[in-house]
């Protein structure tokens, strides 16, 4: 199993050898020398460095005290997760799992070789803590495809002590920059082997084919390609010109496009709120092919919008029960004991794990399967070549604004008919609607901020308040189906159906609020929608 650890560290380099005398650095007490380890480290990315490109490392590393697979993820400046796994002679499946989304099809294969010989000092406090480890690295880089170009440095690293304070990195940097050193101009030991190591450009310098790749992704963010694919109806009606709605509407794509890559590994790796963030993803990712079927052609965007629904749904499995059972047993934890008959606690903690078991294994399960990856390449073609229809070149104000206009009126013809409603089952329904509704204009508006600015902005906030509103609207609904399951499953048992029923009738008094808040609510957003 893999191990992480949060890696908080700042590279230097110098002109002069050696490391410069750190005992003056406030708060060490004494500095140990720890002796030279050879390391001996074999980079793995695909061809094209997609890795690399997304600032993670993987390394199989032989020497030290931590030999084996090491990945890293990008944290922060300076701040790196580090997930460990014992050597082997293959890639450990867990650690394979986290880059699936990144490196897709490709294969995984030994790109840089790093060998360094690293003199290490470990700087402790008065108790004999470690606060850092500080090393001097010299670095032998080998390129292994691509013609076996070498480059050779030293560089200064220093490690904060795991659970250490990052302001103690300061005090050293200050000890070390007195002493001539500065901070290293690569992120990391690999970034700079691929770079000195890199084979020299044929026909165009770098700086021109930088320059021809960045005019080639502006040229597909302003829906000036994607004319090859398959047209909408109506053609491409100029959608080709800079500026037009298809710019906005791909850039927004291409944010949660994104968000699903980055947010895979943390979800495999159940980090707290990935789960939700990559299903809110998805919901956007829909909302807006359904939102802008003027400017992307929807019968080529609305398959894609039912894989997103199923990926959704895979991500919601365990998590809408985990919201639900925290609300029943929040509830249950605010009774007073004497309303609180029978084995309700067992019962209710029997259902909230009934309803977890299994949850995780069949969403990595979904994250490793063909479904899953044919739908990343899918985004990846519809963003590269766009399938444009006539309002993709459209005056952007326009289309886009109408756009908005129209999810924001689906919105209130379903609130209406709520508030038409008499207290049951289809003003349940109708609230629910309206729910979803409201997310989809949340997302329109999201995708026009940078366009229509102040008003949409106010869309966003309005439709969050009745997101809220609605949404508590409907969990009241569900925790009394979920109430009503138990009390008959307790009176199947032979025990007391009464705690349930007045948990039940405190579910009714919090839906009644919220239906009873609707009109006043709806009469602000109202006031406030310039749309």
């Amino acid at each position: 199993m893999a191990d992480t650890k949060r890696e908080i560290e700042r590279k230097y380099e110098s002109d002069e050898s050696g490391l410069p005398d750190l005992t003056g650095v406030a708060g060490v007490a004494s500095v140990i020398d720890k002796g030279v380890a050879e390391l001996d480290a074999v980079y793995y990315d695909t061809p094209d460095e997609r890795l690399a490109a997304a600032s993670i490392t993987l390394r199989r590393r032989t020497g030290g005290d931590d030999a084996g697979w090491h990945l890293k993820f990008p944290v922060s400046s300076g701040v790196r997760d580090e997930i460990q796994a014992p050597l082997s002679e293959t890639l450990p499946r867990d650690l394979a799992g986290l880059v699936r989304s990144r490196v897709r099809e490709a294969e995984l294969v030994p790109l840089v070789r790093l060998r360094s010989a690293r003199d290490v000092r470990d700087l402790l406090d008065a108790d004999g803590a470690l606060l850092a480890e500080v090393s001097v690295d010299a670095v032998h880089a080998e390129r292994l495809i691509g013609g076996g170009r070498t480059a050779q440095w030293s560089e200064i690293e220093v490690e904060l002590a795991d659970d250490g304070d990052p302001a103690f990195l300061d005090k050293v940097e200050k000890k070390l920059r007195k002493a001539g050193v500065r901070p290293s101009a690569s992120p990391s030991k690999l970034a700079r082997a691929l770079r000195e190591t890199a084979a020299p450009k044929k026909g165009t310098s770098a700086k021109a084919k930088s320059a021809k790749g960045k005019s080639e992704k502006d040229a597909v963010a302003k829906g000036e390609q994607g004319t090859k694919g398959k047209k909408g109806k109506k053609g491409d009606g100029g959608a080709g010109k800079p500026g037009g709605a298809a710019e906005h509407v791909l850039a927004y794509i291409r944010v949660q496009r994104d968000a699903i890559v980055e947010l895979d590994p943390a979800v495999r790796r159940d980090l707290f709120d990935s789960v939700h963030s990559m299903r809110v993803a998805t919901r956007r990712l829909r909302s807006t092919f359904k939102s802008y079927g003027k400017v992307l052609d929807r019968t080529v965007t609305d398959p894609i919008g039912d894989e997103l629904k199923w990926l959704a749904g895979e991500l919601g499995v365990g998590r809408d029960h985990e919201v639900l059972a925290e609300r029943v047993t929040e509830a249950l934890a605010e009774l007073p004991e004497s309303l609180v008959v029978g084995s309700v606690r067992t019962r209710v903690r029997t259902w909230v794990e009934a309803g977890s078991s299994g949850s995780r294994r069949a969403l990595i399960a979904a994250l490793d399967g063909e479904r899953y990856l044919a739908l990343l390449r899918t985004l990846d073609a519809v963003i590269a070549e766009p399938p444009l229809l006539q309002g993709a070149g459209g005056d952007p104000e326009k289309v886009i604004g109408k756009a908005v206009s129209r999810a924001f009126g689906k919105v209130s013809d379903l609130v209406e008919e709520a508030l038409a409603q008499p207290s049951g089952v289809e003003r349940d329904l109708a609230m629910h609607e309206a729910r979803k509704k409201g997310k989809r204009a949340r997302y329109a508006a999201e995708a026009a901020t940078g366009l229509l600015g102040a008003p949409a902005k106010q869309l966003v906030r309005d439709m969050k308040s009745l997101q809220s509103l609605l949404g508590d609207h409907q969990d009241s609904v569900m925790a009394r189906e979920a109430l009503r399951d138990l009390a008959f499953q307790a009176g199947q048992a032979g025990e007391s159906s009464f705690t349930y029923g007045v948990l039940y009738g405190r579910e009714e008094r919090r839906a009644e609020l919220a239906e009873a808040a609707l009109p006043e609510a709806w009469r602000t957003i109202r006031a406030d929608s310039a749309f």
